[in-house]
């Protein structure tokens, strides 16, 4: 089908671990996503479908790149900056970089493709920039 390309402006967010407890609404211990997670991953969605409303066909392999942008810190010195800015120094700060694909992915499915098994390549970097972002391509892989 071709690729699509969409962003996701503000502060790239990992895929939080899902929590356990006692529900007493059911009367039993469930697991759910983290509220956090979930408005996220629906900001995510409603970036992709202001983009497109284009879903990939079923069984059509997939290659996902992603670029997550973060804003330095604004206690960060002039030169420390700059040395961010010009790639010099990268982020190693949370959200680990599989969180940011699992987030993205999860967000996706359904949505973009049918499920994230169709996924079969990722690559995704962490940079600073002068906003914060997150970049998502989706490209299809000609079988």
């Amino acid at each position: 089908m071709g690729s699509i390309i969409f962003k996701v402006p503000g502060k790239p967010q990992g895929k939080a671990r899902a929590r356990t407890g006692y529900n007493p609404k059911v009367g039993k211990v469930t697991s759910y996503t983290p509220g956090k997670t979930v408005l996220y991953e629906n900001y995510i969605k409603t970036c992709y479908m202001q983009t497109t409303d284009v879903m990939f066909d079923h069984d059509e392999p997939l290659s996902v790149y992603i670029i997550a942008c973060f804003e330095p810190t604004k206690s960060t010195s002039k030169k420390q900056r700059e040395r961010m800015l010009n790639g010099e120094v990268l982020p190693t700060k949370k959200p680990d970089v599989d969180n940011i694909v699992k987030a993205v992915l999860d967000a996706l499915n359904g949505l973009a493709y049918k499920d994230d098994t169709q996924v079969v390549n990722v690559a995704a970097n962490k940079t600073y920039g002068e906003r914060a972002f997150t970049e998502v391509a989706i490209v299809s892989i000609e079988k």
